[in-house]
């Protein structure tokens, strides 16, 4: 048996069997009894409990921490207990009842919509106990029509027709049912509709400043047909005690453009609950995917300051957005530097770690214990583990999609994609977490990724060039500097790590053998170092190339960093020369079109494997600095097939599947 009939089954047995029960008991009793089983499911029911706080944040957080979403999130539990138990009672609701525990304001406005004689809609979301308009309706002594949609369950949806229309209710069924309800606005009778949860075929408004899908059909309607439209909102006061608000009919404005008229009424209408939301949000029913249809995502880049990491993390952004663009969908794009606690902040045996390594570690162990949903409404670790500032911010934005590069950030990552039920996409290996937790993983292949569907393995390390970049970075360049040789080398110095050292003497040597080679060719060229370049190597390159007539270009990016450097110098080259210790940089060099020679020195295990991978599949020349010269001649001379490296195809490609 499938499991949506088992359900079935199941659902009809609970309110056949318990629903007499509940009758018998006090009032009371059966409401605080509903508000217990309502905060059992909040326990219980995960997933949904999860989209509904993040429902919630997205909607109303703007000013409230975790702590005050989650007790918000436990009170929407308890108000849809209450009212899943109120259906029960149906059979009980008369007259009487009404009277005692039904109170109404703005009544007055359906019997002056009835007046027009063109039927009216009153309309509601699925706010407060809306499955009672149908029976209070038929109690106040007018004709109500409940027009319902097809529950996945049908023996659950007969038994709830059932209730529906046992008080003089008559229910329309949704599919096909358009004829009637035309002939039920000719006989000037009342509709029930909702305007919300309009699925696929739904118009897109804003709700709560992002576009939602909502059923247009009560605007159609009265745009046609002349219908009064009535605003009504379900409000719990205590217990039974119920208070039907209703507004004033909207005023529905013709400009003669269907599909504008269309889409400006429904905000309007929509904009009407809003108001109403946002003072009693604990009664919208806030447990599905409310924006699952909206055409704008929010992209959060979290950044650990290192531009390396930054610019692979753009590199992959670039490539999000656009297979966004692809579905007609806009992204909204924040970047934020994450800050951990300084040491200064810590006790005296865990500040010398140095520079939040502590907050780091400490951070990665809170991740590992924490489990799917566990994050979410809690943030502990991340109010004792960052600073004030970034801890508020995060706590603020409301992304779908969590972007980081960095095992640091993974776990930050995690924590925040799961408060927001974000996409989660890292890149590098995250450290000791497992990379199961992530939606997407983007491991180079020289970090030995596992074999695993959400991880995409790249070649080399993302980055922004393309022809594109290379063209915009050109035009920049052309300001400070004009080339008019055929020949034009880039060098591209990086600086010293933990695992490599460039040495003056060596240095020197590659200086020699650039010369010798410009001198034979008649060249020119273009010289840039980088943030991490030693103050040795920067005087060296300043006495070398400040005043060498060919050198048509020098920034030294400790003194005037410009960000498009790089990429003017790889765009205006026709031969690049690359220092091997940064992996951003020879990957740059190799997704650029142009010969890129690498200059062998002392690397780690890894790194080493990085270069010799690259050099094997002839994205880049791996020399010896001596042999610089004879290579540049030889690739100058013969022009050899240039083997591009495009990891962003591959990216792209996995980001189709994940978004």
């Amino acid at each position: 048996m499938k499991k949506d009939s088992i359900i079935d089954y199941l659902s009809c047995i609970l309110f056949r069997v318990y629903g007499p029960l509940i009758r018998k008991l006090p009032l009371g009793v059966s409401f605080a009894l509903g508000a217990c089983f309502g905060e059992l499911f909040y326990y219980f029911d995960l997933k949904h409990k999860a989209i509904a706080y993040s429902n919630i944040k997205a909607a109303v957080g703007d000013k409230l921490m975790p702590a005050q979403l989650r007790k918000l999130t436990k009170d929407f539990y308890r108000t849809f207990g209450q009212n899943l138990i109120e259906i029960f009672l149906i059979p009980l609701i008369d007259q009487a009842y009404i009277i005692k525990y039904i109170e109404f304001e703005g009544l007055e406005h359906i019997k002056e919509g009835f007046k027009k004689g063109k039927g009216v809609i009153i309309v509601a979301m699925h706010e407060g106990n809306w499955e009672l308009s149908n029976v209070i309706a038929a109690h106040l002594g007018f004709t109500f029509n409940f027009f319902v949609r097809e529950q996945r369950y049908p023996r659950l949806n007969r038994l709830l027709n059932l209730y529906r229309s046992q008080k003089g209710t008559r229910v329309i069924q949704r599919q096909n049912q358009t004829r009637q309800l035309i002939q039920v606005l000719k006989n000037n009778e009342a509709i029930g509709m909702t305007v919300d949860q309009g699925g696929r075929s739904g118009a897109l408004v804003k709700f709560f400043g992002k576009d939602a899908s909502m059923p247009s059909g009560a605007i159609r309607l009265a745009l046609k047909y002349g219908a009064t439209i009535i605003p009504a909102f379900y409000l719990r006061q205590r217990g039974p005690h119920l208070k039907v608000i209703i507004e004033p009919p909207l005023e529905i404005k013709k400009t003669g453009n269907e599909d504008i008229d269309i889409r400006d009424n429904l905000g309007r209408l929509v904009q009407t609950f809003e108001r109403y939301i946002v003072k009693y949000p604990k009664e919208y029913l806030w447990s599905y995917k409310i924006w699952k249809h909206t055409k704008e995502k929010n992209i959060l880049v979290l950044s650990d300051g290192k531009i390396g990491h930054l610019r692979q993390s753009q590199s992959l952004l670039k490539v999000a957005a656009g297979c966004l663009k692809d579905k007609g969908i806009n992204a909204n794009i924040e970047i934020l530097e994450v800050k951990f606690l300084p040491a200064a902040r810590l006790p005296a045996r865990q500040g010398r770690q140095g520079k939040g390594q502590f907050s780091r570690y400490c951070l990665m162990f809170a991740c590992c214990l924490s489990g799917k949903y566990r994050c979410q409404g809690c943030l502990w670790c991340l109010k004792k583990l960052l600073e004030e500032n970034t801890y508020r911010r995060l706590c603020s934005l409301k992304p779908d999609i969590v972007i980081s590069c960095g095992s640091s950030l993974a776990a930050i990552n995690f924590i925040v994609s799961r408060e927001n039920l974000a996409k989660s996409i890292v890149i590098m290996r995250p450290s000791v977490l497992s990379t199961r937790r992530f939606d997407l993983v983007v491991m180079p292949k020289h970090d030995r990724p596992p074999k695993r569907k959400n991880v995409t393995v790249t070649e080399g390390a993302l980055n922004l060039i393309d022809e594109e970049h290379l063209a915009s970075s050109a035009a920049e360049l052309d300001f400070y500097a004009q080339t008019d040789k055929k020949l034009v080398i880039g060098f591209l110095i990086g600086g010293d790590t933990r695992d490599f050292q460039l040495s003056r003497h060596v240095f020197r040597q590659i200086i020699n053998q650039l010369k010798a080679s410009l001198g034979r060719l008649d060249g020119q060229i273009l010289v840039t170092t980088s943030r991490r370049t030693s103050k040795e190597i920067e005087e060296l390159v300043k006495q070398e190339f400040k005043s060498y007539p060919p050198c048509k270009f020098l920034i030294i990016a400790n003194e005037r960093n410009l960000p498009f450097a790089v990429g003017g110098i790889l765009a205006k080259s026709q031969i690049v020369i690359v220092s091997p210790e940064s992996i951003s940089m020879v990957s740059e060099a190799a997704a650029s079109g142009r010969y890129a020679i690498v200059f062998k020195s002392r690397v780690n295990r890894r790194h080493n494997y990085f270069l010799n991978y690259m050099a094997q599949k002839k994205y880049i020349y791996l020399c010896q600095p001596y042999q610089i010269s004879s290579v540049i001649e030889r690739l100058w001379k013969q022009k050899p097939q240039i083997h591009i490296l495009k990891d962003s195809v591959i990216v792209e490609e996995a980001l189709v599947r994940t978004l």
